[in-house]
């Protein structure tokens, strides 16, 4: 099917340059994971992976995870399972159990990409493709915003990403949900409307439902559309950021027992904004732990507002100053002394 001739619907049309453009780099003869829930968004994404695909020598299974929290969930996800395979695609529905860290959307998220990861390691997949909408990144962006969680989450999701080495596609960040709903009705597809999708209890869909709609009213149509832009500048400030801290980092770091060590005077040196920065890429890179602003504002002030205050504990680590360094170091490294305020 010419996807450029008359009959065409135009939704079908936008939701499959999408997907060619994700799809366009990987190597003839690679496999992709289509993660498919049945909602209209995955079920879009699948059946334009399932035109495109082989078009570009691409193998494609579509996964549906079963997280069991409501009733009716293994047949849901058996439908999503059929309709994959009458779109063409291989197709599977990994069970899984979800745990409570972090919150129900948290744990059934954790739950769902470690699902989709071993089965793109059972696959040999390249890559894993996501149905994240327009809409979607609005929504990550307001609640990252409410939060206070500063401009690393209000850059919200990236189109493409790392995934322990297997590549995670979001063709769709572009596209409307409305757009992936039409896609469907113009296909004859028909989704499964999660009742989680609509629940109050939960704060992504009071944005949705509430939120959005009432800022759509009072400033005007626009508003996800901005909010999306604003995560991809944020994103391409991050990156001259990151670019700008690997250049100097190893310059101004040398490595301690259990630990590293950063130089005060660069620190000193640099913005505000690069020095914090540096601080939480340290502590990243080295522990694999994140900071937030106020434990990453204590370490600067080791920097700035030096006055013999003792360690810092922060997740995984302890900083402190010794000298002219600021020294990170394992929080069960020997010979630390007592934490800040101990007797």
């Amino acid at each position: 099917m010419d996807e450029r001739r008359p009959g065409l619907d135009p939704a079908v049309a936008e939701v499959r340059r999408a997907v060619r453009a994700a799809l366009d780099p990987l190597p003839a003869g690679a496999t992709v994971i289509v993660a498919l829930s049945g909602g209209a968004d995955s079920l879009a994404l699948a059946a334009a992976t399932a035109f495109e695909a082989p078009k570009r020598g691409l193998r494609a299974v579509a996964v549906t995870v079963d997280h069991g929290l409501q009733e009716g969930s293994a047949d849901a996800a058996t439908a999503a399972a059929r309709a994959a395979g009458a779109l063409g695609l291989e197709a599977r529905v990994v069970r899984v159990e979800v745990g409570v860290s972090g919150g129900p959307e948290a744990a059934a998220r954790d739950a769902r990409y470690r699902a989709l990861r071993e089965a793109a390691r059972q696959e040999g997949a390249a890559a894993i493709v996501t149905g994240h909408t327009l809409d979607d990144q609005a929504e990550t962006v307001l609640l990252g915003l409410a939060r206070g969680a500063g401009a690393a989450s209000l850059q919200a999701m990236a189109p493409s990403a790392q995934l322990d080495g297997i590549e995670l596609l979001r063709p769709l960040l572009g596209v409307r949900r409305a757009t992936t709903r039409a896609a469907c009705t113009a296909q004859n597809l028909a989704p499964w409307d999660d009742p989680h999708n609509s629940d109050p209890r939960f704060a992504r869909v009071r944005v949705r439902e509430r939120v959005l709609p009432v800022l759509e009213a009072e400033l005007g149509p626009g508003v996800a559309e901005a909010l999306a832009r604003t995560a991809a500048q944020l994103r391409e400030d991050a990156e001259a950021f990151d670019e700008m801290i690997e250049e100097t980092i190893e310059d101004i770091v040398e490595h301690v027992e259990a630990g590293i060590a950063v130089s005060v005077g660069a620190l000193a040196a640099n913005p505000a904004a690069l020095r914090h920065r540096i601080i939480r890429h340290v502590v990243a890179s080295e522990f694999h732990e994140s900071l937030t602003r106020s434990q990453t504002l204590e370490v600067a002030r080791l920097v700035t507002d030096w006055s013999g205050q003792g360690p810092i504990d922060l997740p995984g680590c302890r900083a402190r100053r010794v000298g002219a360094v600021i020294e990170f170091t394992a929080r069960s490294a020997p010979g630390d002394g007592p934490p800040s305020g101990a007797s």
